[in-house]
């Protein structure tokens, strides 16, 4: 890698100052918004780059990075204020899957820096924010996408919500949810294929799939009134039916989301009461606490939830969790607005969860006691209180290109000629649903499926009456390293020749529940950079791209291929 990219990280290793001024947003803070009004430019702009990358997450910092290092003009739109996606907005203990497979700029941001399991968040955005401002590349904030212009088989120009635009030559879509591919007309999914598409297993509707410590281990009753299903089920469960013939059939749904929340025991501001706070939504949680047996209550801190709580580090754990199951499940494809509501419904939720087993005395004490020692630090995240500014969206669209990466790639079952970065994290998906799992007569559960029945716990076996269950989560190893293929990041040639996709990529929803970590984003990233690079330099389609020449360079810049 060239000595320019090198001397940004090692100032920010040294915590010394920038030779540069580092890009800032010039509106009045907005608080914990994720969508809020900007003013309409008084005279608005269209902007001229080679490459314009639109997403804040570390794809949109290593692409931008390699494309200027190549030579090209380059300018990263950003929807809100900041930069580094979850990486800089509280998600400290970074997922690696394997270490030896990650290379190039990835290598040295999330290997060489992340050397502490805690990061500073500002750290991080500090990090992204110097190479960036060390190559000259423009980061222009708030600005909102708000359509697509086509000049046939290309896209021309991104008009943004406060009257300026963006013309390229190449485009670039780093957002977790794929909203550029989408207006720009680019064929992709949404939720979970069915498992028959691409002869799966993980896909789809997964029943009963779940093992220890994701799964109930001890009896959770449903109802509203105990025992009763006339009387409704509580927050948090779906009532409706579900069979094990589902397992397997797709919908809708994916993963859901939550705020990393950056936890601190060192003079903490305690955990904030939401506005509306009710504690009868947190009834399953309740119940789920208090039906753990005595000698295991420590458990339900540090493995099997309904918290993991690290300094520096707050974590969703167990089937109740900080994760809003299902409180996400209309985010991909809502508007702007509607995500804002869906944004504050997430704050709401996480911050009642807190505040109630830190506070509620239907909690054990010694839970409630650990709880209450954490809180959110004074020195992170002053521009939200605290709280993260960025919700983790774990999954979002996935583009449709002429590869898809499924199960059996992430299996080694099959294999590509034309990798730009490796993936090696688990298969992995959290909690999608909350269902009842009913029983027979003589008490044993008519529906939980699992292909190791070991794993079923005496009290599931036998309890009588129905009982909470969960639907989705799955977390299946991944052997060795895989390739992943530069077609996954690219369009068909007939849906659009100059847009690359490095973050939502040509993929199911098992495989995405692997390569879906940031140092994986930020692999495919710099190598889309370099992709963008030469068809700029060639006059050619991305994908026409010749692969000997980016493999190349790709080696040549550090990067892991095989």
């Amino acid at each position: 890698m060239a000595t320019s990219l090198f001397r940004p990280l090692l100032l920010a290793l040294a915590v010394v100052g920038f030779a540069k001024e580092l890009p800032k947003p010039s509106n009045p803070n907005p608080g914990l918004r994720y969508y809020y009004p900007v003013p309409k430019i008084a005279e608005p702009k269209t902007y001229e780059f080679d490459v314009v990358i639109y997403g804040s997450s570390p794809a949109a910092v290593s692409a931008a990075c390699q494309a200027k290092k190549m030579g090209k003009s380059v300018g990263v739109f950003v929807f809100r204020r900041h930069v580094g996606g979850m990486s800089s907005s509280g998600l400290s203990d970074v997922d690696y899957g394997k270490k030896t497979a990650i290379g190039g700029m990835a290598k040295t941001v999330f290997l060489d820096f992340f050397k502490k399991q805690v990061q500073s968040p500002a750290e991080v955005e500090t990090l992204f924010l110097t190479m960036l401002a060390d190559l000259d590349i423009p980061v222009f904030f708030e600005h909102r996408l708000e359509k697509v212009e086509r000049d046939g088989d290309r896209i021309a120009k991104l008009v943004f919500e406060n009257g300026n635009a963006a013309r390229g030559k190449v485009f670039m879509d780093t957002t977790y949810e794929g909203d550029l591919m989408a207006l720009a007309g680019v064929a992709h999914v949404a939720g979970r294929e069915p498992n028959a598409d691409f002869g799966e297993k993980l896909n789809g509707i997964q029943i009963g799939a779940a093992a220890a410590p994701h799964n109930f281990q001890w009896k959770v009753d449903p109802y509203v009134i105990p025992g009763d299903p006339a009387s409704g089920v509580i927050e948090g469960v779906d009532g409706t039916p579900c069979s094990a013939s589902e397992h397997g059939k797709p919908d809708k749904r994916y993963q859901p989301f939550c705020f990393r929340v950056f936890a601190t025991t060192k003079d903490p501001m305690p955990w904030p009461k939401p506005e509306g706070y009710r504690p009868a939504r947190y009834e399953l949680l309740k119940r789920y606490v208090n039906a753990a047996p005595d000698s295991t209550w420590w458990n339900l801190i540090y493995s099997r939830g309904p918290l993991k709580l690290n300094e520096g580090d707050c974590n969703s754990a167990g089937p109740v969790s900080l994760d809003y199951v299902e409180g996400s499940r209309h985010w991909v494809e809502a508007s702007y607005a509607e995500r804002e509501r869906i944004f504050q419904d997430h704050v709401n939720y996480q911050q009642g969860y807190l505040y109630f087993l830190a506070n509620d005395a239907s909690i054990p004490a010694e839970l409630r006691g650990r709880v209450s020692r954490f809180g959110l630090p004074k020195q992170e995240f002053p521009e939200t209180g605290g709280w993260p500014h960025e919700l983790y969206v774990r999954e979002g669209r996935r583009l449709r290109g002429d590869y898809v990466l499924t199960e059996h790639d992430c299996l080694g079952k099959t294999t590509v000629d034309d990798s730009v970065g490796l993936g090696s994290f688990i298969m992995d998906s959290h909690v999608v649903r909350r269902i009842i799992y009913k029983t027979a007569k003589e008490g044993r559960i008519t529906h939980l499926r699992t292909s190791k029945p070991e794993e079923i716990t005496a009290a599931q076996r036998d309890w009588k009456g129905d009982m909470v269950g969960v639907e989705g989560q799955f977390d299946y190893a991944v052997p060795k390293p895989y390739r992943i293929s530069y077609r996954t990041l690219r369009p068909k040639k007939a849906d659009c020749v100059n847009l690359l996709v490095p973050t939502v990529i040509s993929s199911t929803h098992p495989a995405f529940g692997s390569m879906r970590m940031e140092p994986v984003f930020m692999i495919l990233g710099q190598s889309a950079g370099a992709a963008a690079a030469l068809a700029i330099d060639g006059g050619l389609a991305v994908q026409d791209v010749d692969y000997a020449k980016l493999r190349a360079i790709l080696l040549k810049e550090g990067q892991l291929l095989d």
